[in-house]
Parts: structure tokens; sequence; C-alpha cells
């Protein structure tokens, strides 16, 4: 079999210090405990961080100003700070730069739509994945986020949100989508950690819809199989690219360790145990996967599957040998798939005049 560069399990060298975020509630009591503070002001910590949306200890001005001390110098700890972002659509899409603590870089995008406010967030500095067509995975991985760096992302939109800075004035964080850098299924216990911070109740949790929220995968197949079992009925997103091996097998590297098939089919068990319809994310790439063949193959594979294809108009990258498919293509494409009875739609490209695909923004630092 051949040898990928996939890393399923990181080191946590270059991690953060510990975050209230990457505790679950007992365990933010227990902390509190052992920092001499009653444990009542584990849920006073949570109620500011994840209810008011505040991430400065000294703003809790309900704690005493040395307990604010203590607790924000233990539970605190810087997790992300803003290099720039950049912004299009007349405002309502923002893309934001991140330094983490150790100098590694990541992106969010927040996008305002008429009904609904998503942030598109990071799950790894980088990827291990190898798509050659991607920004993210030509520059390889350099480590898996915390639980609390991945948070913060959704809580640093939702401040933005709050506070009125995208035209509209203020509004509520709807949807999270994890599709910027990374795939998130190979920094598993860590992004399953954050979503529980995000759908757990406030003051527990960011008490975010589960239903709200889309994972994005390239095709783990062990690791779908073990998030249809957490009890969570978050939106499954796989990343497919190709109804073909033979192609996968070079735009998905993975592929050569789960094909098409079985990849499918850990979606549809996924489908069967959540009630979820799954999507099939598939980027058009001018010669590559595009043609009219593999458009009526999509359609054989996906008819009668509780799947819905959102296809994707492929935003290169600077140098890149890879292409969009031309607007003719891609609606001949589109009339195939769906002549077989499969709900496909198109992506509204956001961002493309921002660096918009995952990892541009990075790259230039």
């Amino acid at each position: 079999m051949t040898s990928l560069p996939l890393v399923f399990s990181a080191p946590r060298r270059g991690m953060p210090p510990r975050h209230l975020a990457d505790l679950t509630e007992s365990e933010r009591r227990t902390a509190v405990a052992e920092l001499g503070e009653k444990p009542f002001r584990a849920d006073q910590l949570s109620r500011h961080y994840f209810s008011r949306l505040e991430n400065d200890p000294q703003a809790m001005t309900d704690l005493p100003s040395q307990v604010r001390t203590a607790l924000g110098d233990a539970l605190f700890p810087p997790l992300l700070s803003e290099v720039r972002h950049v912004e299009t659509d007349q405002g309502t899409t923002r893309k934001t730069l991140w330094k983490l603590h150790d100098g590694t870089l990541v992106e969010s995008v927040l996008m305002r739509y008429r009904d609904r406010l998503t942030v598109c967030i990071s799950s790894q500095a980088g990827c291990g994945m190898a798509c050659p067509f991607c920004a993210t995975g030509q520059g390889g991985l350099n480590r898996n986020l915390s639980t609390a760096e991945i948070v913060e992302q959704v809580a640093a939109a939702a401040r933005v949100a709050a506070a009125g800075e995208l035209p509209g004035g203020p509004v509520r964080l709807s949807n999270v989508v994890f599709m910027g850098m990374g795939e998130p299924l190979a920094n598993y216990k860590r992004v399953v950690a954050a979503l529980h911070r995000m759908i757990d109740p406030a003051p527990a949790g960011l008490g975010l819809s589960q239903r709200s929220i889309t994972m994005s995968t390239v095709g783990l197949v062990p690791a779908i199989d073990k998030l249809a079992d957490e009890g969570m009925n978050v939106t499954l997103a796989v990343s497919l690219h190709a109804p073909d091996d033979e192609l996968r097998d070079t735009l998905v590297p993975v592929n050569t360790r789960w094909k098409v098939r079985e990849v499918l089919e850990a979606a549809d068990a996924y489908a069967a145990r959540t009630g979820r319809r799954y999507s099939i994310e598939y980027a058009m790439i001018r010669n590559i996967n595009d043609q009219p063949r593999r458009a009526e193959l999509l359609g054989q594979l996906l008819s009668g599957r509780l799947a819905h294809v959102n296809l994707i108009p492929l935003n290169p990258t600077p140098g890149s040998q890879w292409d969009a498919s031309p607007k003719s293509v891609q609606d001949d494409f589109v009339a195939r798939v769906g002549s077989h009875g499969v709900p496909i739609t198109v992506r509204d490209t956001r961002g493309r005049e921002i660096d918009g695909a995952c990892g541009q923004l990075a790259a230039k630092g």
C-alpha cells in the first residue's frame, strides 16, 4: 500500500497552554479549585466567555480583581492574534489571518448571507492530506490546533457579529463550517471536543444548533464511522472531487487507502444513524474531473443515496496548473448529475478577490 503523509495525532509540540475552552464543565470546576478558588468561579468564567463572548478576564468585573488576575493568567492564555483581515462583497465577507502563540498562521472566513451568518474555520495549521489542487495541501501539515484554538475562531467571529462590524448591524452567529485549513477528522479528539463547546447550551458552551455545523472530510472512513457513534447530528460533507478511483487516487491521495465505494458506504452509514443528508463536495477542475462521463458516473453513484452534491467552482491558487471549468461545462455537469435524480447546487463562491481559497492568505504571511 502507498505510504501517505497522513497525520492522525500530531504531538503536542507547539500547543498553547491550557485554556478554559479546552475543558469540560467538570474540568473547569476542578481547575478552578486547584487554583484555590471556589468551583462556582468556573461557572462565572464560562458565562463570561461563552454567553457574553468576553475573553479579557479584567473585564469580568463581577469577580474580585485578584481572582480575575489569578484565573485569567491560568485559564485565558492568548490564543489568536489578528495579523490582518481583508473584506469583499461590500464588507459581508471577511477573511482573517491569525497568528498563534508559536507564530503559526491559520485562517478563518466570516460570511454574512441574507438568512444566516457563517464562519469557516481551520482545524489544523496546514494539512497532511496532500491534495495537489489545494493551497493548504501544498504546504503540508504544521500541527494540529488545540480545542480552544478551534473554539476561539468561532467566538471571535461571534464577537465581530455581535459588535455590528459587518454591514447590516449586530447579528448572531448561526453556522459553522469546518472547511478551512486542515482535515478535521485527522485532529479527531480535539475537533469533537470543540464541537461540544459549540453545541453545549450556554453557559457551558456557545449553544449553537448541531444542524448548523458542517464537518468536512476527504474521507477518513474509520473517523467517519466513529463520528457517527458520537450521538451528534452535525452535517457531514465529503470532499469527493472525482467519482472514479483512478482519478481520485491522484486528486485526493487518501483514496489509495479508502476507495470511493468505502467512503460513500461510510457516509451512507452516517446518514442512516443521524437521519441527516450528507453533502458531496466536488471542485470543478478544467479538463480534469469535469467531463460528461464523470458527471454521468457521479449521478449513477449517488442515485438513491441520501446525498446532495455541492459543486464548487475552483478558486485557483497563484501559479497553479489547475483552473476552473468554464461556465458552459459546469452547467452541463449540473444537468447530467441532476438527470439521475440527485440534488445538486453550485456553491456561492465568496472571497475570490481576497485570496479566498484556504491557505492563500497564510501562504503570503
